[in-house]
């Protein structure tokens, strides 16, 4: 009897060790854990190399009346870049193209043939004046054409080599003296385009600038850059005070976007790009910009999509998770 009851306890031991395989050996744990993996992969798989898995600065599509908040979208791609400086100047006679004529003997004048303003060819008598040691005359002649700007002579005055008689100026091109601040002075440089205006008399003209001086005036505490403007109908009068749009920056930049669609989100400039489900604000570099678009350095790539209008709503909605009032992810 003793024989037969150890005999059933040994049975029951052994029944008990043989039971039901481990959940691993029958190899259907490996093959879900294999399926999970290859799901989870595709599914957080990074779009052009940017990790926007869902996250706090994730908003999903759910919810948005897109219409509503007037999201505009675009494509990542080249931009052109335009900046210009706007700067005071004057008009003022092209001082290669001026004669200051003065006698070449000391005598008195016995003849005014020139009036001020009036424009005379080259060769042509001013004066007629009778030397004092030889009591000769002689013709006194401009060797340049242009117009008497100043007059210093008067009929049976004495006049000497040390005053000019006339000032004969060339006004077929002028200078524009343009007023360089020291703030502007690394910006502005030989060979920029310029458009100069003069207020009040609705006309524009474009040149480029020729030659920068290389010290600062001691009293305005300015530069000077100059253009040579050409002004055969006379209309660019010397004196004349003009705005100069120096053009600082031109240029075309492979990745750019509008300065609409950047924002600033905890101290990072972030642009709302879109994905499969949603917008996410991702941080952007960036680089050179003008005043409506800017160039991206890192954080976005041509052909992607981001949201171009409208990201103020996107925004908000970050903000209000910010306090608690959550968004969807």
């Amino acid at each position: 009897m003793k024989r037969f009851e150890t005999t059933m306890i040994l049975a029951m031991v052994a029944a008990l060790l043989g039971g039901t395989p481990a959940r691993g050996e029958s190899g259907h744990g490996e093959k879900e854990h294999e399926h999970a993996a290859e799901n989870g992969a595709v599914a957080n798989a990074p779009e052009h190399g940017h990790d926007d898995a869902h996250g706090d600065n994730h908003i999903s599509r759910n919810g948005l009346d897109l219409d509503a908040v007037g999201l505009v979208s675009g494509v990542a791609g080249a931009v052109s870049l335009r900046k210009s400086i706007s700067l005071p100047g004057e008009i003022v006679p092209n001082a290669e193209r001026v004669a200051h004529i003065v006698p070449r003997y000391a005598g008195i004048v016995t003849s005014v043939e020139a009036r001020l303003g009036e424009k005379v060819k080259k060769g042509q008598i001013l004066a007629v004046i009778e030397a004092d040691e030889s009591l000769a005359t002689y013709k006194v002649r401009t060797l340049i054409p242009g117009t008497v700007i100043a007059k210093h002579v008067v009929l049976g005055e004495a006049a000497s080599r040390e005053q000019e008689m006339y000032v004969i100026a060339d006004l077929s091109t002028v200078w524009v003296d343009l007023a360089v601040y020291q703030r502007d002075l690394m910006s502005v440089d030989v060979g920029q385009s310029v458009t100069i205006s003069a207020s009040g008399q609705g006309q524009t003209i474009t040149g480029v600038i020729d030659y920068v001086s290389p010290v600062i005036d001691e009293v305005s505490r300015t530069a000077s850059a100059r253009v040579v403007l050409p002004n055969r109908e006379g209309r660019w009068m010397p004196g004349l005070f003009v705005t100069g749009e120096v053009e600082v920056l031109a240029t075309t930049v492979e990745c750019g976007i509008p300065l609409t669609a950047l924002f600033e989100l905890d101290g990072e400039e972030v642009v709302f790009v879109e994905t499969a489900d949603g917008f996410v604000a991702r941080e952007v570099k960036t680089g050179r910009r003008d005043s409506r678009n800017a160039e991206i350095v890192t954080g976005l790539e041509v052909g992607e999509r981001f949201v171009r209008q409208g990201g103020f709503s996107l925004l908000a909605e970050l903000r209000k998770s910010d306090f608690g009032e959550g968004h969807s992810h």
